[in-house]
């Protein structure tokens, strides 16, 4: 249960994971990241393709890392860590609502039917 050593950007992208839930904006800026990621960008770390990303999700890079200096993101990735593990979960993706857990990408669609049935809006 312990990120491995050759996770070099793991807390640094969730922290800004955390500042664009924060801003409202955490789905998109998820999805612009994963898209960077698992896209297949070379060199995704490097020149301007994460704040071209923030940017796509509606968020401005810098501003997003001067919130991290000083902030309690790390603290919030722990209660988030420690949410999960208190719903029987340790993996991503997984998400709890109404106390149920959703586990993996093929439960999102699930996830989403139990939404729409309680009517929560899409945003």
């Amino acid at each position: 249960m312990k990120i491995a050593t050759d996770q070099p950007y793991i807390f640094r992208l969730s922290s800004l994971g955390v500042e664009a839930q924060r801003r409202g904006r955490g789905v998109a800026f998820a999805r612009e990241v994963s898209h960077l990621l698992f896209g297949g960008t070379k060199d995704w770390d490097k020149g301007n393709h994460l704040a071209d990303a923030a940017a796509r999700a509606g968020l401005d890079l810098a501003q997003m890392k001067a919130a991290l200096t000083g902030g309690d993101h790390l603290e919030a990735l722990d209660a988030n860590q420690s949410a999960l593990e208190a719903a029987g979960h340790w993996g991503v993706p997984t998400f709890v609502y109404g106390g149920a857990p959703f586990f993996g990408q093929d439960r999102i669609a699930l996830l989403r039917w139990q939404l729409d049935r309680d009517g929560i809006p899409r945003r």
